[in-house]
């Protein structure tokens, strides 16, 4: 007797503060993953003013470097996210990213991030006055803290700091250090992004796959002979975004014992003679079907 499905009930109770509206095509949007869809709600989240970078936002979250890289992919490809790099005053580069609630078109984003003030880290203003020393006399009357609601969550006892960057096996280091010998098109790797790669491939090797598995996943993604590639390290991430299951071994087929077609060899040497006759040059052996001494061949010569 098959069992009918469960009857989903739901109970909501709205907060009276400390919330933020999404609408239902975000929350429930078919090619946004949960670690994409938790950064984006988290950034909208951030009370206004907030510079929180959505790497920061992606340490605070737990998620690792692998899915964080995945997520702002997908959020880059769906619109909800934008990036552009400008050079600031004194010639310091500086990153730009644009979070929205809804998709926007390049220019859309462009338009926004041209109204935005170009903030360079480290070129803060000086405050008004003569240095001074810092002080000496007391302590903080209260805690900051009960001021904000933007603190980072308090690290739990055995939990590694947010900022520790993950180990790295040897294998997978290994792996991205001979790229350059797999082909010809990978000897340009930005050496930048090798613990980058090396990540990456850490996960494939964690799921299973040989390094062999990922040097062929390599080379069959790689243009033909000939075609230069412009940015190997973009087209190695590129390839090993993703990570494909292990496909089972295939079992080895059981070896068939060889079916006999007639008697043992020893067993039709044992009932053979040899042969009387003159028509041969050696030995001729044959099994006589009763007293005879001439092989079949030499019987009629005699009798002729």
């Amino acid at each position: 007797m098959e069992s009918s499905p469960p009857v989903m009930y739901r109970h909501f109770i709205a907060p009276s503060r400390g919330f933020t509206q999404f609408s239902h095509e975000l929350i429930r949007h078919p090619r946004l993953s949960s670690d994409a869809v938790r950064l984006l709600t988290w950034q909208l989240s951030l009370p206004d003013g907030a510079r929180e970078s959505l790497s920061r936002t992606a340490e605070r979250a737990r998620i690792g470097a692998c899915a964080f890289t995945r997520a702002k992919r997908q959020l880059k490809d769906e619109g909800f996210v934008h990036e552009r790099r400008l050079q600031g005053p004194g010639g310091r580069w500086v990153t730009q990213q644009l979070v929205s609630n809804r998709p926007l078109s390049e220019g859309e984003a462009a338009k926004l991030l041209g109204r935005m003030p170009l903030l360079v880290p480290g070129a803060d203003i000086p405050a008004v006055g003569g240095p001074a020393g810092p002080r000496t006399d007391g302590h903080p009357k209260k805690d900051p803290g009960e001021d904000t609601s933007n603190l980072p969550p308090e690290p739990e006892p055995g939990e590694p700091e947010p900022d520790a960057k993950p180990e790295i096996p040897e294998e997978a280091r290994a792996l991205v250090g001979s790229l350059p010998i797999l082909s010809p098109a990978l000897r340009h790797i930005p050496p930048g992004m090798k613990d980058e790669l090396a990540l990456l491939a850490a996960a494939w090797l964690a799921a299973g796959h040989s390094s062999a598995d990922v040097h062929a996943h390599l080379l069959r993604g790689l243009p033909g002979a000939g075609t230069p590639v412009q940015r190997p390290g973009g087209l190695v991430r590129y390839l090993l975004r993703e990570v494909p299951p292990v496909r089972p071994a295939r079992p080895p087929e059981p070896v068939r014992a060889p079916q006999s077609t007639g008697p043992r060899l020893s067993e039709w040497l044992a009932s053979a003679v040899e042969c009387e006759g003159d028509g041969h040059i050696q030995p001729m052996l044959f099994r006589p079907v009763g007293d005879e001494k001439l092989c079949p061949m030499c019987a009629p010569m005699a009798t002729g």
